[in-house]
């Protein structure tokens, strides 16, 4: 990446704080950012706790023509739009012109909008690159997992753009190669914190029932996904041998794995998996028609 780029986050929520902290902790300068948020006493806190400008109007935050303290003069980069999907073929079509004018790199991590949905919103003709964006909410907490698709405009040096900020909040990232491996992404790591939240939930009211403090219980859960997640990262081993290693015949392990897969445990993890994909495809449909 020949330099360093400045960043225009739409909406100033959780996920565009993470980046926005991820980001300034490694040395991007406050004035290569600019975020634009509709409530005051958020924008006041990002203002305050950042050091970055901080504006109402999107199209300002885009064109830095107005408002501007720490980022007066520097031109927009990249566009990290980061609204909630109800509003975000509002949000797009009020700043189309300075979209088409700046033709900034665009990343989406609005879920379920798909990149036609975005180009029609802009304009067909306007050529603006666009990225569609998947991260999870362990971004949060700097363990996050994300998933990236760009558009036939998005160059190679735009793709090395959204890697350095995909990087502030995920560490395992991939690209692929068509827009519907994201609801793939989506149905795997966008989603699938609250599928290991349900299985530490159940292992947690599992050892309460078994007589262990409810916050101890949680704790051991908790440690025991974490350890098991960083064995599977780190060995050589693939994921059915890890297990078969910790799983001696006819022992304690056995015997739990033994009577979850006579409950259909695998087969529902699947099929979940496979519902969350098929209701990002469902909500697609749905914003495209806003």
């Amino acid at each position: 990446m020949a330099n360093v780029p400045s960043i225009t986050f739409i909406g100033g929520g959780n996920m565009c704080e993470a980046i926005l902290s991820g980001l300034l902790k490694t040395g991007h300068p406050t004035s290569h950012v600019r975020i634009s948020e509709p409530f005051d006493q958020r924008r006041e806190y990002l203002r305050t706790k950042y050091g970055v400008d901080v504006v109402e109007s999107n199209g300002d935050a885009i064109s830095g023509k107005q408002g501007m303290s720490v980022s007066s003069g520097v031109s927009c980069d990249v566009v990290v739009l980061a609204v909630k999907p109800q509003v975000v073929g509002d949000v797009v079509r009020g700043v189309a012109g300075e979209l088409s004018a700046a033709k900034p790199l665009v990343i989406s991590i609005v879920a379920g909008v798909a990149i036609k949905d975005l180009a029609r919103w802009i304009g067909i003709d306007s050529n603006v690159p666009l990225v569609r964006l998947m991260p999870n909410t362990p971004a949060l907490v700097g363990e996050g997992a994300a998933g990236m698709y760009a558009d036939a405009a998005v160059s190679a040096e735009q793709r090395k753009q959204t890697e350095y900020v995909v990087s502030k909040i995920a560490k395992e990232y991939t690209w692929v190669d068509s827009e519907c491996g994201i609801d793939a992404v989506t149905a795997i790591s966008g989603s699938g914190p609250a599928y290991f939240f349900l299985v530490i939930e159940a292992m947690e009211k599992a050892g309460v029932e078994m007589g262990l403090p409810a916050d101890a219980a949680k704790r051991l859960a908790a440690q025991t996904a974490l350890g098991a997640a960083k064995m599977v990262l780190t060995s050589d081993d693939d994921v059915p041998t890890l297990r078969k290693k910790v799983t001696s015949p006819n022992g304690t392990t056995h015997a739990a794995i033994e009577q979850m897969i006579a409950s259909n445990v695998p087969e529902g993890i699947t099929a979940g998996v496979q519902a969350c994909q098929a209701r990002c495809q469902s909500l697609s449909t749905e914003f495209g028609k806003l």
